[in-house]
Order: C-alpha cells, then sequence, then structure tokens
C-alpha cells in the first residue's frame, strides 16, 4: 500500500511544484522589460484567471472522485463516459466565460480598481488568455479522469512540458520579436492549448481501445440520471470553493489595512502554507484515487489500508515540515527578501507559520478521503465551518484598542482556526457517519 501512496503522491507532488512556475516565468520576463507597469499588470491579470479556475476546480475534483469509484468497479465503459461529461460540462463553462469575458473584466476591473495606466496593458493580456480557458478547463477534467484512473504521470509530464513551452515561446516572443505584454500573453496561451493537446493524445495512446469499444455513444453520454449525479456532486464542489475563495481574498484584504510592511509579510509566509501544501496536496490525490477505487470495489480491506496509510505519512510529513519550519524559518524568509525591515517584521508571527502543518493536517487527508467517496457535502460542511470560525474571530468585538500587530497576530489566529476547523469538522462528520463497504 504505501508504493501505491507514493506511485500517485510523488508525480502529483512534482506537479504541484511546475504549477507556480508558469506564472512566475510571466513575472519574471515581464521584470526585465523595463517597465514596472508590466510587472504590475501581469500580477494583476494572472490573478483574475486563477481566481476564474480555482472557480471551476470541481471539474478536477469531481471528476477524479467518481471515476476513481467507476475504476474500482471494472466499469471501463462508465470511466470513458465520464470522461466525455466532464469534457462537455468545461466547454460549457469555458464557452459561458468567453462569451461573458467584457462584462467580467469590467467587474474585476471594477473591484480591483487598478491604476489607469494599467487597464489597457491588462486588458491586452486578458483579451489573449481568455482563450485559454478552453484548454485550461479541460485540462482540470483531464487531470481529475487521470487521478481516477490512478495515473498520476500523465498529469506531470504534462505540466512539465507546458511550461518547458512557455518559458521558451515567452522570451522568444518577448525579447527577440519585441512583443513585450503580448509575447508573455501568447506563449502561455500557446502552453495552454498544448497541455490538452498532449493530454488528448496520451488518452488516445494509453486508453484508446476504451474508447473505441463504445456504441451509442450520444445516449449513454447523455443520460440524464448519470448527468444530474454529475452535477449534483459538482455544484457542492462549486460551493465549498466560494468558501475558500472568500477567505482567502479577505485574508488579503484585512492584511493590507495594515499597510505596505504587513501585506509583504503576510505574502511571504503564506509561501509557508503554500509549501506545505504541494506535498500534502499529492498525498490527499493519493488518497482520492485509492479510496475511491476501493470505495467502488467494495474493498473494505485495502480500503483502511489505504486510509491509515495516507494518515501515516501526512502525519510524517506535518512533523518534518514543523521541524523545518521551527528551526528553519528564518533561513527561508531571508531565501524571499533581503529587505531587513520586512525580514525583522515577520518575527511575531512566525510561530503562526509554523503551526500552519499541524493545524491543516487533517483537512489535507479528510479532502482527498472525502472527494474520493464522493461525500462532497462533508467536505462543503467542513469548509463552511471553517470559514465561519475565520470571519467570526476577525469580527469579535475586542475590549480593547487593536493595534497594526495585534490586528495581524487575530488575522493569522483566524487563518490557522479555519485549517483546525475544517479538519475538526470533516473528523466528526466521519466519525457519526463512517463509510461502510
Amino acid at each position: 500500500m504505501n508504493k501505491q501512496i507514493l506511485h500517485l503522491a510523488i508525480p502529483s507532488i512534482i506537479s504541484n511544484i511546475t504549477v507556480p512556475l508558469l506564472g512566475f516565468v510571466d513575472v519574471a520576463i515581464t521584470g526585465h522589460m523595463g517597465d514596472a507597469r508590466y510587472m504590475a499588470a501581469i500580477a494583476v491579470g494572472s490573478m483574475l484567471f486563477n481566481i476564474m479556475y480555482w472557480m471551476f476546480s470541481f471539474l478536477r475534483f469531481g471528476t477524479g472522485g467518481m471515476t476513481a469509484q467507476t475504476y474500482g468497479q471494472k466499469n471501463s465503459e462508465e470511466c470513458a463516459l465520464l470522461l466525455f461529461r466532464s469534457q462537455i460540462t468545461s466547454f460549457a463553462v469555458a464557452l459561458g466565460l468567453f462569451v461573458m469575458q467584457v462584462p467580467l473584466f469590467a467587474l474585476a476591473m471594477w473591484v480591483i480598481q487598478p491604476a489607469a495606466n494599467l487597464i489597457s496593458i491588462i486588458h491586452t493580456y486578458y483579451g489573449i488568455c481568455i482563450f485559454g480557458t478552453f484548454p485550461s478547463l479541460a485540462l482540470y477534467a483531464f487531470t481529475g479522469w487521470f487521478v481516477g484512473m490512478q495515473n498520476t504521470r500523465f498529469p506531470m509530464v504534462i505540466s512539465i512540458t507546458q511550461n518547458i513551452i512557455n518559458i521558451c515561446l515567452s522570451y522568444v516572443l518577448v525579447f527577440f520579436f519585441g512583443m513585450k505584454i503580448a509575447g508573455v500573453a501568447y506563449g502561455t496561451l500557446i502552453a495552454q492549448w498544448c497541455g490538452a493537446l498532449m493530454a488528448i493524445a496520451l488518452i488516445v495512446w494509453k486508453y484508446g481501445g476504451m474508447f473505441r469499444t463504445l456504441s451509442n455513444l450520444r445516449a449513454k453520454v447523455l443520460r440524464m440520471e448519470a448527468f444530474k449525479r454529475f452535477f449534483m456532486v459538482n455544484q457542492t464542489i462549486f460551493l465549498r470553493t466560494i468558501f475558500l475563495i472568500a477567505v482567502n481574498l479577505y485574508f488579503i484584504k484585512v492584511g493590507a489595512r495594515g499597510g505596505a510592511i504587513i501585506l509583504a509579510v503576510n505574502a511571504m509566509l503564506m509561501q509557508f502554507f503554500i509549501f506545505y501544501t504541494y506535498v500534502m496536496d499529492g498525498f490527499a490525490f493519493a488518497a482520492e484515487a485509492l479510496c475511491g477505487r476501493y470505495y467502488g470495489a467494495k474493498d473494505s480491506g485495502n480500503f483502511s489500508l489505504a486510509m491509515k496509510g495516507v494518515w501515516k505519512w501526512g502525519l510524517l510529513l506535518t512533523v518534518a515540515y514543523t521541524l523545518f519550519y521551527a528551526f528553519g524559518g528564518d533561513f527561508m524568509v531571508s531565501l524571499m527578501t533581503d529587505d531587513s525591515v520586512i525580514r525583522f517584521a515577520s518575527r511575531p508571527y512566525m510561530p503562526w507559520a509554523v503551526a500552519i502543518p499541524f493545524c491543516g493536517l487533517a483537512a489535507f487527508v479528510w479532502d482527498g478521503v472525502f472527494v474520493g467517496i464522493t461525500n462532497i457535502k462533508g467536505m462543503l460542511l467542513g469548509t463552511f465551518v471553517g470559514a465561519m470560525f475565520f470571519f467570526a474571530i476577525l469580527s469579535f468585538p475586542y475590549p480593547f484598542d487593536l493595534t497594526t500587530a495585534s490586528r495581524n497576530n487575530i488575522l493569522w489566529c483566524a487563518f490557522d482556526a479555519y485549517l483546525i476547523m475544517r479538519g475538526v469538522t470533516q473528523t466528526i462528520v466521519w466519525k457519526r457517519k463512517p463509510v461502510t463497504i
């Protein structure tokens, strides 16, 4: 079982690590254009698309959980049909975003309110990358399907290939053809389309036989009962994602009230959370794939072994991360900035960052298990309760005047409590109604 877990987790971890590179490369290239406006525009533009895609991450999770169960049932035809249903959904969502691109851009500019001299540059980037909604959302569905099929190597290969294409194309288009912000956008767009086409090619090569045996395809894909279940699962994941986005956006908003130094400190310390998620998401994906597979196969023995194995690896990594953050936190901060003011200002909040791994352990493991068994309502409840604790702690009428430092301590306390309560709530859900196979 340990071999199965690592076989699924390690490629997912590598994929997770490469994901931020797409945005990082864009920022790095614009940072050498000689005009800070390009870097600022890319930061805003990439944030828009990150939020947009994150909202529809149900294409990844819903597809993964249902495919894993169907794979465990050895129902190859239904596995193939699930891919078609997820791709039909991804195309419909992407088409809606494409059609609504003008009002969506106007709404984003109204919310963010960037400087007037940035809007035209952001619009150039946005107008090109909006065509990437089709391959990007398709890749969400492809990735979920691959994970459900117990194959995390293909998403890893696709992610690495995308980054190589993006780096090379963006560099050439910007510095050899002088396309500036448009060059960066086209490099990203072409990389997205190459990733989607590569996924199709890999499916044809590895799973082509599964699709060639399908008959009466249209009627089976559009079967109302199956589509209804698909949408019910994804609708719940969508609601959960809204709470996740609300917490993250409000965290940034509250931090921004403390000024530029606090905003920089929080952005830097949040990397401790992001670094932890890179690895834990890999094991959550393993839990999703294996628990879904054995749940679908009604194999209680292996289901129990998979759960215990993922918890064991999660706890081991959490201890390792906590020790590293506790003794190497200052070193990490020094790698991220050489500004002595920011480094000094981060020290009072370091304990909150060190606590993140233990606060988030249960939430990550349960998310993987719950996706695998498609207990999405349990995930939604956990995120809802966590978010309510987060907002309650920040809204509490404290009987003393809050300084900038105390306000930021409360913010980090609220974030850690949010992670804890997600895991606690899901644990209670599991204890009250454990899965019987």
